[in-house]
Protein backbone atom coordinates (compact mmCIF):
# COMPACT_ATOMS: atom_id res chain seq x y z
CA UNK A 1 0.00 0.00 0.00
CA UNK A 2 1.25 3.53 -0.94
CA UNK A 3 2.31 5.65 2.05
CA UNK A 4 0.18 9.22 2.51
CA UNK A 5 -3.08 8.15 1.85
CA UNK A 6 -5.88 10.62 3.03
CA UNK A 7 -9.12 9.65 4.40
CA UNK A 8 -10.40 10.76 0.74
CA UNK A 9 -8.22 8.36 -1.10
CA UNK A 10 -9.14 5.47 0.88
CA UNK A 11 -12.59 6.81 1.09
CA UNK A 12 -12.33 6.56 -3.21
CA UNK A 13 -10.58 3.31 -3.21
CA UNK A 14 -13.15 1.63 -0.93
CA UNK A 15 -16.05 2.51 -3.41
CA UNK A 16 -13.90 1.37 -6.35
CA UNK A 17 -13.39 -1.99 -4.91
CA UNK A 18 -17.00 -2.08 -3.31
CA UNK A 19 -18.48 -1.14 -7.10
CA UNK A 20 -16.18 -3.97 -9.11
CA UNK A 21 -17.36 -6.55 -6.53
CA UNK A 22 -20.75 -6.04 -7.72
CA UNK A 23 -21.94 -4.17 -4.63
CA UNK A 24 -24.89 -2.03 -5.58
CA UNK A 25 -24.77 0.92 -2.80
CA UNK A 26 -21.19 0.69 -3.23
CA UNK A 27 -20.40 4.72 -2.45
CA UNK A 28 -23.07 4.56 0.87
CA UNK A 29 -21.50 1.09 1.73
CA UNK A 30 -17.75 2.75 1.59
CA UNK A 31 -18.77 5.23 3.47
CA UNK A 32 -20.87 3.68 6.49
CA UNK A 33 -17.12 1.28 6.31
CA UNK A 34 -15.55 4.88 6.44
CA UNK A 35 -17.54 6.05 9.87
CA UNK A 36 -17.44 2.38 11.26
CA UNK A 37 -13.50 2.29 11.04
CA UNK A 38 -12.67 5.73 11.84
CA UNK A 39 -15.27 7.12 14.27
CA UNK A 40 -15.74 10.28 11.70
CA UNK A 41 -19.57 11.74 10.91
CA UNK A 42 -20.00 13.77 7.70
CA UNK A 43 -18.77 17.25 9.15
CA UNK A 44 -16.04 15.58 10.70
CA UNK A 45 -14.68 14.22 7.43
CA UNK A 46 -15.40 16.97 4.84
CA UNK A 47 -12.88 18.79 7.34
CA UNK A 48 -10.46 16.05 7.51
CA UNK A 49 -10.64 14.15 4.07
CA UNK A 50 -7.43 15.80 3.24
CA UNK A 51 -5.34 14.40 6.06
CA UNK A 52 -3.12 11.08 5.89
CA UNK A 53 -4.82 8.21 7.07
CA UNK A 54 -2.90 6.59 10.22
CA UNK A 55 -1.65 2.67 8.78
CA UNK A 56 -3.99 1.09 11.50
CA UNK A 57 -6.93 3.04 10.21
CA UNK A 58 -5.85 2.11 6.52
CA UNK A 59 -5.68 -1.38 7.48
CA UNK A 60 -8.64 -1.79 9.21
CA UNK A 61 -10.43 0.08 6.51
CA UNK A 62 -9.66 -2.03 4.16
CA UNK A 63 -9.96 -5.28 5.64
CA UNK A 64 -13.84 -3.99 6.42
CA UNK A 65 -14.10 -2.95 2.48
CA UNK A 66 -12.78 -6.82 1.77
CA UNK A 67 -15.21 -8.76 3.63
CA UNK A 68 -18.00 -6.29 2.20
CA UNK A 69 -16.71 -7.42 -1.56
CA UNK A 70 -17.13 -10.91 -0.24
CA UNK A 71 -21.02 -9.88 -0.54
CA UNK A 72 -21.20 -10.26 3.76
CA UNK A 73 -23.95 -8.34 4.65
CA UNK A 74 -23.28 -4.90 5.96
CA UNK A 75 -24.71 -5.05 9.52
CA UNK A 76 -22.88 -8.26 10.05
CA UNK A 77 -20.02 -6.50 9.73
CA UNK A 78 -20.74 -3.48 12.13
CA UNK A 79 -23.12 -5.68 13.90
CA UNK A 80 -25.89 -3.65 13.96
CA UNK A 81 -29.10 -2.17 12.18
CA UNK A 82 -31.49 0.19 12.74
CA UNK A 83 -34.94 -0.68 13.16
CA UNK A 84 -38.08 1.37 14.25
CA UNK A 85 -35.16 4.73 15.07
CA UNK A 86 -33.67 1.74 17.78
CA UNK A 87 -30.34 0.03 17.53
CA UNK A 88 -30.46 -3.25 17.47
CA UNK A 89 -27.31 -6.04 17.60
CA UNK A 90 -27.44 -8.81 14.42
CA UNK A 91 -25.39 -11.42 13.50
CA UNK A 92 -25.48 -14.26 11.01
CA UNK A 93 -27.74 -16.24 13.50
CA UNK A 94 -30.05 -13.68 12.87
CA UNK A 95 -32.08 -12.11 9.88
CA UNK A 96 -31.13 -8.15 9.24
CA UNK A 97 -34.62 -6.18 10.31
CA UNK A 98 -36.03 -4.82 7.08
CA UNK A 99 -38.17 -1.98 6.32
CA UNK A 100 -41.27 -4.41 5.35
CA UNK A 101 -41.12 -5.62 8.81
CA UNK A 102 -41.69 -1.76 10.37
CA UNK A 103 -44.68 -1.53 8.65
CA UNK A 104 -45.80 -4.55 10.43
CA UNK A 105 -45.07 -3.50 13.93
CA UNK A 106 -46.53 0.46 12.54
CA UNK A 107 -50.06 -1.62 12.06
CA UNK A 108 -49.54 -2.90 15.21
CA UNK A 109 -47.96 0.03 17.40
CA UNK A 110 -52.16 1.37 17.93
CA UNK A 111 -53.09 -1.86 19.25
CA UNK A 112 -50.43 -2.79 21.56
CA UNK A 113 -50.91 -0.94 24.88
CA UNK A 114 -51.70 -2.69 27.58
CA UNK A 115 -51.56 -6.37 25.38
CA UNK A 116 -49.96 -8.97 26.27
CA UNK A 117 -47.82 -10.14 23.16
CA UNK A 118 -46.64 -13.49 21.57
CA UNK A 119 -43.68 -12.87 18.85
CA UNK A 120 -43.23 -16.24 17.21
CA UNK A 121 -40.07 -16.45 15.52
CA UNK A 122 -38.95 -13.63 17.28
CA UNK A 123 -35.07 -13.75 15.59
CA UNK A 124 -33.74 -10.56 16.53
CA UNK A 125 -36.63 -9.67 18.69
CA UNK A 126 -36.56 -6.41 16.70
CA UNK A 127 -40.44 -6.74 16.70
CA UNK A 128 -41.06 -7.87 20.40
CA UNK A 129 -38.69 -5.16 21.39
CA UNK A 130 -40.25 -2.26 19.35
CA UNK A 131 -43.76 -3.53 20.61
CA UNK A 132 -42.73 -2.76 24.16
CA UNK A 133 -40.49 -0.25 23.89
CA UNK A 134 -42.70 2.08 21.58
CA UNK A 135 -45.97 0.67 21.49
CA UNK A 136 -46.23 0.47 25.54
CA UNK A 137 -47.15 -3.29 25.40
CA UNK A 138 -48.02 -5.24 29.32
CA UNK A 139 -45.89 -8.21 28.88
CA UNK A 140 -43.91 -10.17 25.51
CA UNK A 141 -43.51 -13.69 25.01
CA UNK A 142 -40.82 -14.01 22.35
CA UNK A 143 -40.31 -17.33 20.63
CA UNK A 144 -37.68 -19.11 18.34
CA UNK A 145 -36.26 -22.63 17.47
CA UNK A 146 -33.29 -21.20 16.99
CA UNK A 147 -30.98 -20.79 20.10
CA UNK A 148 -28.29 -18.60 18.89
CA UNK A 149 -31.29 -16.10 17.55
CA UNK A 150 -32.75 -16.07 21.19
CA UNK A 151 -29.15 -15.29 22.45
CA UNK A 152 -29.43 -12.37 20.20
CA UNK A 153 -33.03 -11.58 20.91
CA UNK A 154 -32.05 -11.82 24.36
CA UNK A 155 -28.97 -8.66 24.06
CA UNK A 156 -31.18 -6.57 22.13
CA UNK A 157 -34.05 -6.95 25.35
CA UNK A 158 -31.46 -5.57 27.85
CA UNK A 159 -29.46 -3.06 25.45
CA UNK A 160 -33.50 -1.34 24.72
CA UNK A 161 -34.10 -1.75 28.78
CA UNK A 162 -37.40 -4.13 27.96
CA UNK A 163 -38.21 -7.49 29.79
CA UNK A 164 -39.21 -10.49 27.77
CA UNK A 165 -40.34 -13.77 28.53
CA UNK A 166 -38.03 -16.06 25.54
CA UNK A 167 -38.71 -19.26 24.99
CA UNK A 168 -37.32 -21.85 22.85
CA UNK A 169 -40.12 -23.39 21.16
CA UNK A 170 -40.32 -25.26 17.94
CA UNK A 171 -43.19 -23.13 17.00
CA UNK A 172 -46.28 -23.46 19.85
CA UNK A 173 -44.71 -26.94 21.30
CA UNK A 174 -43.44 -24.66 24.28
CA UNK A 175 -45.99 -22.01 24.32
CA UNK A 176 -48.64 -21.67 27.20
CA UNK A 177 -51.09 -18.79 28.45
CA UNK A 178 -53.26 -16.93 25.91
CA UNK A 179 -52.36 -13.27 24.33
CA UNK A 180 -53.98 -10.28 22.95
CA UNK A 181 -51.46 -10.11 19.86
CA UNK A 182 -49.78 -12.84 18.32
CA UNK A 183 -47.34 -11.62 15.66
CA UNK A 184 -45.12 -13.22 13.67
CA UNK A 185 -42.46 -13.02 10.46
CA UNK A 186 -42.31 -16.47 9.84
CA UNK A 187 -39.41 -17.73 7.18
CA UNK A 188 -41.53 -17.29 3.85
CA UNK A 189 -38.96 -18.20 0.68
CA UNK A 190 -40.00 -21.02 -1.62
CA UNK A 191 -37.33 -23.54 -0.90
CA UNK A 192 -36.36 -23.66 -4.78
CA UNK A 193 -36.40 -20.23 -5.28
CA UNK A 194 -33.87 -19.68 -2.40
CA UNK A 195 -30.59 -20.20 -4.63
CA UNK A 196 -31.60 -17.58 -6.77
CA UNK A 197 -31.78 -14.75 -4.04
CA UNK A 198 -28.36 -11.95 -3.98
CA UNK A 199 -25.12 -13.43 -2.17
CA UNK A 200 -25.73 -11.35 0.76
CA UNK A 201 -29.01 -13.34 1.69
CA UNK A 202 -28.35 -17.04 0.29
CA UNK A 203 -24.76 -17.13 1.18
CA UNK A 204 -24.90 -15.57 5.13
CA UNK A 205 -28.61 -14.96 6.33
CA UNK A 206 -29.54 -18.08 8.51
CA UNK A 207 -31.59 -20.66 6.05
CA UNK A 208 -33.23 -21.38 8.97
CA UNK A 209 -35.39 -17.95 9.17
CA UNK A 210 -35.72 -18.06 4.92
CA UNK A 211 -37.00 -21.59 4.01
CA UNK A 212 -40.71 -21.29 4.25
CA UNK A 213 -40.73 -25.03 2.54
CA UNK A 214 -41.81 -25.81 -0.84
CA UNK A 215 -44.54 -23.42 -1.21
CA UNK A 216 -43.35 -20.59 1.03
CA UNK A 217 -46.40 -21.64 3.30
CA UNK A 218 -45.84 -23.85 5.68
CA UNK A 219 -45.36 -21.90 8.69
CA UNK A 220 -48.45 -19.79 7.78
CA UNK A 221 -50.33 -22.87 7.70
CA UNK A 222 -49.45 -23.92 11.14
CA UNK A 223 -49.80 -20.03 12.53
CA UNK A 224 -53.01 -20.40 11.20
CA UNK A 225 -53.75 -24.11 12.55
CA UNK A 226 -52.63 -23.01 16.29
CA UNK A 227 -52.79 -19.57 16.95
CA UNK A 228 -56.43 -19.98 17.71
CA UNK A 229 -55.63 -22.07 20.81
CA UNK A 230 -53.27 -18.81 22.26
CA UNK A 231 -55.25 -15.56 21.40
CA UNK A 232 -58.01 -14.10 23.22
CA UNK A 233 -61.17 -13.26 22.14
CA UNK A 234 -61.34 -10.09 19.78
CA UNK A 235 -57.17 -10.53 19.63
CA UNK A 236 -55.22 -9.85 16.96
CA UNK A 237 -53.15 -12.24 14.43
CA UNK A 238 -50.55 -10.14 12.36
CA UNK A 239 -48.06 -11.72 9.96
CA UNK A 240 -45.27 -10.41 7.56
CA UNK A 241 -46.22 -11.99 4.20
CA UNK A 242 -43.71 -12.19 1.24
CA UNK A 243 -44.52 -9.62 -1.53
CA UNK A 244 -46.80 -12.29 -3.74
CA UNK A 245 -48.26 -14.19 -0.87
CA UNK A 246 -50.71 -11.73 0.84
CA UNK A 247 -53.80 -13.43 -1.26
CA UNK A 248 -52.92 -16.84 -0.37
CA UNK A 249 -52.75 -15.82 3.36
CA UNK A 250 -55.67 -13.82 3.69
CA UNK A 251 -57.44 -16.87 2.23
CA UNK A 252 -56.14 -19.61 4.88
CA UNK A 253 -57.15 -16.78 7.80
CA UNK A 254 -60.58 -16.79 6.32
CA UNK A 255 -60.61 -20.67 6.01
CA UNK A 256 -59.42 -20.97 9.41
CA UNK A 257 -62.36 -19.03 10.93
CA UNK A 258 -60.94 -15.75 11.88
CA UNK A 259 -62.76 -12.77 11.86
CA UNK A 260 -61.96 -9.20 9.95
CA UNK A 261 -59.46 -10.94 7.98
CA UNK A 262 -57.62 -7.91 5.88
CA UNK A 263 -54.02 -7.41 4.01
CA UNK A 264 -52.23 -4.12 4.03
CA UNK A 265 -49.59 -3.27 1.94
CA UNK A 266 -45.68 -1.64 2.52
CA UNK A 267 -44.78 1.02 0.69
CA UNK A 268 -43.66 -0.73 -2.40
CA UNK A 269 -47.72 -1.28 -2.82
CA UNK A 270 -47.36 -4.99 -2.39
CA UNK A 271 -49.53 -6.58 0.40
CA UNK A 272 -47.28 -7.53 2.81
CA UNK A 273 -49.13 -7.71 6.10
CA UNK A 274 -52.28 -10.37 6.59
CA UNK A 275 -53.71 -9.38 10.46
CA UNK A 276 -57.17 -11.40 12.24
CA UNK A 277 -59.34 -10.74 14.62
CA UNK A 278 -60.42 -13.70 17.06
CA UNK A 279 -63.97 -14.19 17.05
Amino acid sequence: MQDKLSFQDIFDKGKEILKKSGITCFDTDAWYLLEYATGMGRAEYFLKRGETAQEKIITKYFSLINTRASHMPLQYITGSQEFMGVDFKVSPDVLVPRQDTETLVEYLLPFAKGQDILDMCTGSGCIAVSLLKLGGAASCTAADYSEKALDIARHNARINGVDINFVHSDMFTNITGTYGIIVSNPPYIKTSVIDTLMPEVKEHEPLMALDGGQDGLSFYKIISREAKNYLKPGGILAVETGYDQGRQVLEMFKESGYNDVCARKDLSGNDRIVAAVMP
